[in-house]
């Protein structure tokens, strides 16, 4: 599968809008600011296809991506973010669980995890609600970068232990040297064609 055949699909604001099920469809969720716009940009070797933000909460819907007529990247909203109201960050919550429960042409939903710090509760909220919904997670850990190999492995390890999974359970990926782009190529094409 060539991931950078890529484009721009549809913004969705509710359920209703959501796009024939074409194709199976990989989800990215994240807390908000961890990276999951720098993430898919460097996925499919492109500056701005998602836009980047310092301000958390600027995705406010589910953004669809349509790689090489074949599949479709979903970009949820941020979570865990302050700077937004009750209400609206609710209407989002409510419309990612919407998505995540019923939608049928789902393989995979990518949590995306900061590899510099210990494992938030948002985090691990995410991963065990989608277990116990059956859904399949791939843990991505991210801003490899930004650590020594040392710290790396250091750091995968205590979140590997947290989330009581193995090495081979989880990618560990960096936006900015591309660490990692290759394997999650790979491990997303395989749950695209296992549907």
């Amino acid at each position: 599968m060539n991931f950078t055949k890529v484009s721009f699909y549809d913004s969705v604001y509710s359920l209703k809008q959501l796009p024939e099920p074409l194709y199976p469809e990989i989800a990215f969720a994240g807390r908000s600011n961890v990276g999951k716009s720098s993430l898919i940009n460097k996925l499919v070797n492109r500056k701005n296809l998602v836009k980047t933000s310092s301000k958390p909460g600027k995705t406010q819907s589910l953004n669809y991506f349509e790689v090489e007529n074949s599949l479709y990247l979903v970009d949820l909203p941020g979570y865990g973010f302050a700077r937004v109201s009750r209400s609206v960050q609710a209407s989002w919550e409510k419309l990612i669980s919407s998505y995540l429960e019923t939608r049928t042409p789902l393989v995979c939903v990518v949590v995306i995890i900061d590899l510099r710090h210990a494992l938030k509760a948002h985090d691990r909220e995410l991963i065990d609600w989608l277990a116990f919904k059956d859904i399949t997670s791939l843990p991505v850990y991210t801003k490899a970068d930004k650590l020594s190999k040392n710290k790396q492995a250091k750091h995968a390890a205590a979140l590997d232990a947290a989330l009581n999974i193995s090495s081979a359970d989880r990618v560990i990926f960096s936006s900015k040297s591309g660490i990692g782009r290759e394997e999650l190529r790979n491990r997303l094409a395989l749950y695209a064609q296992s549907c």
